[in-house]
């Protein structure tokens, strides 16, 4: 019988391999990516506003009237103010199409110059709306047509717009803004740069109406997001409080977003997990992660993955706060990607020291993860993969030696998943099934030349 190393040294070498801690920090941050590509945020960078509502009573004088694109073209550079509002309402309307708008039309159209100068006519406020709208839907497009937004200078007229007196122009102005900055990075740090962030978080307070509200928190969502680069330093402590102020705002919505922003922010290194945990955010995130509601679960859970992530002290903070209350439960949540984010924040919890394993194993952790792994491979068809992942890396090697092992029942567990999953019999098997899917093939294959080649019969007499 082999000699057995002390434990330290055989985690050392089963687990870690070697590796330092930064080492295997890094190696917990990349699979936490891999997560990320391999499901899309339920969250939608961009926002097209379709709904038809007005500024304006008399905005129904205008319900009938269609213009030509030549007569909005005209229309929008008139200097008569009645004129060019009927002209930009127009093009605003094209531009609201719930099915193919025409948006880059308006852009070759050269008419964002003309937008984005509307935006400054204070005394015009219905115009502002309609130009703000207008330039909001340009920028949902591709990044070509947003660029235009970004080149014909919009940006700092709606950031001056959030301070407007009229609430439906302040608005449209968060949302033209949430747009821009959804883009990609360049432009977030843009609307950064034009001192928006300040103006934006003057408007978060009680009074405001939640579907305001619900604009703001996806614009600094927005403004958290993408991290190459990340969002600066002075603008994420800017962010902190107000984002901290919306988790505890009964809406889903707001709470989506924001906790989706909080995610972002904490998807990197030690220290900007740390910015976040140090707002004391982490009871209010464990308790959000046993809501009912998908579109708040899945951001809150992420967002306590991505903190786990990091330093065993914040990960400790995590553990105080309660998640592994709630992380055993979410192994049985009917939704897969529910169940491999829970498995991989677990797995972060295991990667620590001994305490955090030991409080891993006392909350119950382990049979309900049992189960998940059980039929996880073969329920998605990676059975084999996974099988040639554990043989490649070694595990097959371990699980061989464990057979000789002093307890009885390691061993006896070890014999049983060789023969279950890696004996000649189950090579055997996965050659029959291979072979069956050739024949198969095969004969698909023929009959489909017999279709091809044999007449068609005739009309029956």
């Amino acid at each position: 019988m082999p000699t057995l190393d002390a434990p330290e040294e055989r985690l050392r070498k089963f687990k870690y391999r070697g590796k330092d801690a930064s080492a295997r920090r890094q190696q917990r941050i990349a699979v936490s990516l891999e997560l990320r590509k391999a499901k899309k945020d339920e969250q939608a960078l961009k926002r097209r506003n379709i709904t038809d509502v007005s500024l304006d009573p008399s905005d129904q004088q205008t319900k009938g009237v269609s213009l030509t694109l030549q007569e909005i073209i005209s229309g929008v550079n008139a200097s008569d103010p009645e004129l060019c509002f009927q002209a930009t309402q127009a093009a605003r309307k094209m531009l609201s199409r719930e099915k193919n708008p025409p948006l880059k039309l308006i852009v070759d159209a050269g008419l964002i110059p003309r937008l984005v100068e509307l935006l400054k006519s204070s005394l015009h406020p219905r115009l502002q709306f309609e130009a703000a709208w207008a330039l909001t839907n340009i920028a949902s497009g591709a990044s070509e047509l947003t660029r235009a937004v970004v080149v014909g200078g919009a940006i700092q007229p709606l950031v001056e717009l959030l301070s407007s007196p009229h609430m439906t122009v302040c608005e449209q102005a968060v949302w033209a803004l949430g747009n821009i900055a959804g883009d990609g990075p360049e432009f977030r740090d843009n609307v950064i740069a034009s001192d928006a962030i300040p103006h934006l978080l003057t408007l978060v307070s009680s009074s405001i109406p939640v579907p305001f509200l619900r604009n703001i928190a996806w614009t600094l969502s927005n403004l958290c997001r993408n991290k190459n680069p990340y969002p600066s330093n002075h603008a994420v402590k800017q962010m902190l409080p107000a984002l901290f102020y919306l988790l505890g705002h009964p809406d889903r919505e707001v709470l989506s977003d924001t906790c989706w922003a909080l995610s972002y922010l904490t998807d990197g290194c030690d220290v900007r997990i740390g910015q976040v945990v140090d707002t004391g955010v982490l009871p209010r995130l464990v308790e959000l992660m046993s809501s009912s509601e998908l579109n708040v679960l899945t951001p809150s859970l992420r967002t306590v993955g991505n903190i786990v992530t990091g330093t065993d002290h914040q990960t400790q903070l995590a553990l105080d706060a309660g998640i592994l209350g709630v992380l055993p439960q979410l192994l049985t949540h009917p939704r897969p990607s529910i169940q491999k984010e829970a498995a991989w924040a677990l797995s972060n919890v295991a990667a620590g020291p001994r305490q955090h394993i030991q409080q891993l194993i006392a909350c119950g952790a382990l049979p309900p993860l049992v189960d998940v792994l059980k039929n996880a491979a073969e329920k998605i068809s990676q059975k084999e993969n996974m099988c040639l992942l554990i043989e490649g890396l070694g595990g097959l090697d371990r699980i061989e030696a464990l057979q000789l092992h002093e307890n009885h029942q390691v061993a006896l567990t070890a014999l049983n998943i060789i023969e279950r999953h890696f004996s000649e019999e189950e090579e055997t098997v996965r050659a029959l099934r291979a072979r069956d899917q050739d024949h198969r093939f095969l004969k698909d294959l023929t009959n489909t030349y017999h279709c091809c080649t044999t007449p068609k019969p005739g009309p029956r007499p």
